[in-house]
């Protein structure tokens, strides 16, 4: 055959015929970087005037993902086509290196140790795990030929830019747009701390949904209602959050809407006339036997004393434009320090902002009934004891959008606590902001205008405050006698700069000994007290034995010092029990597992079993089968103050052997046909039940 290859007058190029990217692209990569593409690039343009770009960074925290990719060689596009229209296009890549992912992931690495390490420490070791990765996606950004000025991004990391933070915070303080207060506000549980509302996101909740009814005992109710019988009369509330119920402090009715007053198998129940009808079927009521005994306005019924369904504690009636008839039952259970509209409408009644739940969202030792119980899994405890009372009146489940934590994905609960916030309505910064977005801003695309612009109408005052480490702190000091704030924004901005002096940053601020940072002769403003500073001492605690994970030990007068030279209050520790590789607890029993070998569950044996005492021998019968739970009495956890001891159970699995020899393998077969089925009763009866 003849080779017309030969024949056929084809270029002659040194460009390889196959693609061979995995190799290619690596060589076309470096070329790029040793000959300073980036910079010919910007050198060769600029006749059309300049484009700059700052990135909007990326987390310092794990490798990249194909929303990275897609996200950086979109802004490439851009800055590569811009340059050749003409425009010097410069992008400017960066980092965003605080915040709790990364301070989750040192806590998970470091674990027990960092209860003992200064606040600085930890700090260090979050600086040093977002390097690690800030690296680690520079050189995966490089790899997807994204051009840049990659050897001086910005990091909120670097000192310059956490004392600018700082001393654009002192600005804010100094024009009044700072405020510290307690009000209720997004807390993640999982996470410990507060969020914004940014860092917020919705999904379906599956919650209880319960009608609970609160006694109305006040005899001013029959000045409301003529034929009313205090005795037997009630107020129903609906809930989809019963965990909150320890925490109601009113029941808040509309002052326009007509309530009725309603008899039913003796008992007489308040609830909006327009929604009687949805409640008598929620709460499984014979119409026929519904009988109006009269109706009146909310304004009538304003402050009107109910009793708290299971406490001995009044639940005033009090006034609120919140309330709708959309659903429930036109009277809303009222817990101020668990909701917005609650704690504004009980701020004007002068009732408690009552929010009894520590960090983790657990019921402090205050709380009767619920003490120490989790209050996402406390629904079930609270409605037990309102049915127990006599005071549930209906009961269902519904699916409903609920606010989740941006980073943990768990559930959030609002929370009263005290918080930092920027004030949208002082000096008119929400107005500003919404003028600065409809005239001073090109939005590409269009719509994000109207999404900007809708969340800043709708904002509350946004709180910054977070209780975590890895962060640029608020810079203020806190009377120790009366728990006062004191800001002062010239000296907030003279610490702001010894952050940008300092090697790393606002670290400073927790290296300093406090006489560098208080200002000498500095008191309070409010009490006149010198007690503003910071200090710690180890105090030695007795752990009785039999203590459990989240129980609380109290040290009297160990707290804080009272106000005006009070009593010192106490110091409150809630135990956390490391978990052991072996044991695991439930309640005063101790469970573990424990290996044994084909050998001895079929012949028996001794084996030697820990315990928290240390080993014991223990028989177990031959013939043993794996999953078999042995128990070891009297070697589980003591009881509180001496109060007997649990047991310890013992559950055995057979391992198995590997990497047998042919040898072994053949006298393991030979065994095995020696005993046929006989001795394999569960076996033989499971397979035998199969038939086709």
């Amino acid at each position: 055959m003849s080779d017309y290859k030969k024949s056929l007058n084809l270029p002659d190029t040194s460009f390889p015929m196959k693609a061979n990217l995995t190799q290619r692209e690596p060589e076309m990569l470096r070329w790029w970087e040793e000959n300073n593409i980036y910079g010919t690039m910007l050198e060769a343009s600029g006749s059309r005037g300049s484009f700059r770009l700052h990135d909007g960074p990326p987390y310092a925290n794990g490798h990249l993902h194909l929303g990275h990719a897609l996200n950086k060689i979109l802004k490439d596009i851009t800055i590569k086509s811009r340059n050749i229209q003409g425009q010097q296009s410069v992008y400017v890549p960066g980092w965003d290196c605080h915040g709790l992912p990364i301070e989750l992931k040192v806590e998970h690495e470091l674990g027990e140790k960092k209860k003992e390490m200064p606040s600085y420490a930890v700090r260090r070791r979050c600086r040093q795990y977002a390097d690690k990765f800030i690296d680690i996606q520079r050189k995966e950004f490089k790899r997807l030929g994204v051009l840049g000025d990659w050897d001086h991004p910005y990091k909120t990391m670097l000192p310059e830019y956490e004392s600018a933070t700082a001393t654009e915070l002192a600005n804010f303080v100094e024009k009044g747009n700072v405020v510290r207060s307690k009000k209720p506000i997004y807390w993640c549980c999982s996470c410990q701390t507060a969020l914004a509302e940014a860092e917020v996101e919705y999904a379906d909740h599956k919650s209880p949904s319960i009608y609970v009814r609160f006694p109305l005992t006040d005899d001013r109710l029959k000045t409301v209602f003529e034929n009313a019988d205090p005795s037997r009369a009630y107020v129903i509330i609906w809930t989809t959050t019963p965990w909150t119920l320890p925490s109601n402090m009113a029941v808040a009715l509309h002052p326009e809407f007509e309530y009725s007053l309603v008899e039913y198998e003796g008992s007489q129940y308040v609830l909006a006339t327009e929604l009687a009808e949805s409640v008598a079927k929620a709460c499984g009521w014979d119409m026929d036997g519904v009988k109006a005994v009269g109706t009146a306005t909310g304004q009538q019924l304003e402050l009107v004393k109910a009793r708290h369904p299971f406490y001995d504690r009044e639940s005033p009636l009090i006034l609120g434009g919140h309330v709708t008839l959309d659903a429930g039952t036109g009277c809303v259970h009222t817990a101020p320090g668990h909701g917005r509209e609650d704690y504004e409408v009980c701020l004007q009644y002068g009732i408690d902002i009552y929010s009894p739940l520590n960090d983790r969202g657990e019921y402090l030792d205050s709380v009767e009934f619920f003490a120490g119980l989790q209050v996402q899994k406390a629904n079930p405890n609270v409605i037990e004891k309102v049915k127990e009372v006599g005071n549930l009146m209906g009961q269902a489940d519904i699916t409903h959008s609920y606010p989740h934590c941006w980073r943990c994905k768990k559930p959030v609960i609002f929370r009263a606590t005290t918080q930092w916030f920027v004030s949208m309505e002082a000096n008119e910064l929400r107005q500003k902001a919404l003028k600065a977005i409809r005239n001073d801003v090109e939005w590409i695309p269009s719509w994000g205008e109207e999404r900007i612009y809708n969340m800043i109408e709708q904002r509350p005052d946004w709180c910054i405050s977070r209780q975590r480490l890895w962060g640029v702190p608020i810079l203020a000091l806190l009377c120790e006698d009366c728990g006062e704030a004191w800001n002062d924004p010239e000296w907030m901005r003279d610490i702001a700069a010894r952050f940008a002096k300092h090697p790393t940053g606002c670290d400073y601020w927790y290296e300093a000994d406090m006489k560098d940072i208080v200002p000498e002769g500095l008191k309070c403003p409010k009490c006149g007290g010198k007690g503003m500073i910071r200090h710690r001492k180890t105090i030695k605690v007795s752990i009785p034995a039999g203590i459990d994970n989240g129980q609380t030990i109290s040290l009297r007068a160990q707290g804080n010092a009272g106000k005006n030279g009070g009593p010192a209050g106490d110091l409150l520790i809630v135990v956390s029990v490391r978990p052991h590789e072996i044991f695991r607890r439930e309640g005063t029993s101790v469970l573990c597992e424990a290996p044994i070998t084909f050998t001895q569950a079929v012949l028996g044996a001794e084996l030697e079993i820990p315990t928290i005492d240390g080993k014991v021998k223990y028989t177990i019968p031959e013939g043993t089968q794996s999953g078999t739970t042995f128990r070891l009495k009297g070697k589980g956890i003591p009881g509180l103050n001496g109060r007997g001891r649990g047991d310890q159970y013992v559950t055995v699995y057979i391992e198995t052997p590997r990497n047998l020899n042919r040898e072994q393998k053949e006298a393991l077969k030979k065994f095995s046909e020696s005993l046929g089925e006989k001795n394999y009763e569960e076996h033989k009866s499971f397979f035998g039940k199969f038939k086709l």
